[in-house]
């Protein structure tokens, strides 16, 4: 009943978006909002959990008034554009138990944050290389009470150098808007595992982008696939998408199911 019932709400909630002729302030997702649309595409949260997002969205408003962690004009659009946009991953793709992550250029910690609050069973590194900002994110991600979080303030392409433990150490490296595709693989490929996975979180015409990392990369599968939450159409009409990398004898399939994957 509880599914149908966020069915219901859901089919409701998109209808009014679609049709309302409202301003745009009229037409932010409530902390309800999100709930609803999180169960309708099989990411399950708790109540704690969604408490979790509600304290995070509060806190990474105030702090970006003192710290330029997201675009100042999506302020009032925090949990559709930056949250919901975050969470879409797990409807994309299928994140391992307990995946050792790292979020590359995470800011205010985006997406990094909300994959933990969804998925407390991931352990994440936070990276970013302005160092008031992994203080912001690591505040932030500590007011989550994940116990498997970890920050660096380091540029990324350093890291394996800097830190050995890290070499080839990581299930998922995950980034958002960061840097074009060949040049992440770039940095990063030192970091992930054999059987890991690059998974990049991106937007508009990427044929040649992808084209150059292929070239770059052949060892590598690299597929794309659009984000989409039934009830969030901004991610649509933004041409959201996000960027797979998988290498070697990997079976890409594996990490697309169709099933839950939020652990509470």
């Amino acid at each position: 009943m509880e599914k149908i019932g966020a069915a219901l709400r859901l089919m409701i909630w998109s209808i009014f978006v679609r049709v309302a002729n409202l301003p745009p302030r009229w037409l932010r997702v409530d902390l309800s909002a999100v709930w609803t649309i999180c169960s309708s595409n099989g990411i399950v949260l708790s109540r704690q959990q969604l408490e979790a997002i509600e304290r995070y969205e509060r806190e990474l408003r105030y702090w970006n008034e003192r710290i330029n962690l997201v675009s100042r004009k999506d302020i009032d659009h925090l949990l559709e554009r930056h949250i919901l946009h975050s969470l879409a991953v797990l409807r994309a793709v299928e994140i391992p138990p307990k995946a050792r992550c790292m979020d590359v250029g995470t800011g205010g910690g985006l997406p990094g944050i909300p994959l933990i609050i969804a998925r407390p069973d991931l352990q994440m590194v936070l990276v970013d290389s302005v160092r008031k900002k992994v203080r912001t994110a690591e505040m932030l991600a500590r007011h989550t009470g994940h116990r498997f979080v970890e920050v660096r303030c380091a540029r990324v392409e350093e890291l394996a150098e800097r830190e050995p433990s890290f070499r080839a150490s990581f299930d998922v490296i995950i980034a958002r808007a960061v840097a074009q595709t060949r040049t992440l693989l770039e940095w990063t490929a030192p970091l992930v595992k054999p059987s890991g996975m690059h998974l990049l979180l991106k937007g508009g015409d990427l044929q040649d982008e992808i084209e150059a990392a292929r070239a770059a990369f052949p060892m590598a599968t690299i597929l794309e696939r659009p984000l989409r939450l039934r009830g969030v159409p901004w991610l649509e009409e933004q041409q959201k998408k996000l960027v797979i990398v998988t290498w070697g004898s990997v079976q890409n399939s594996s990490h697309f199911p169709a099933a839950t994957q939020c652990a509470t």
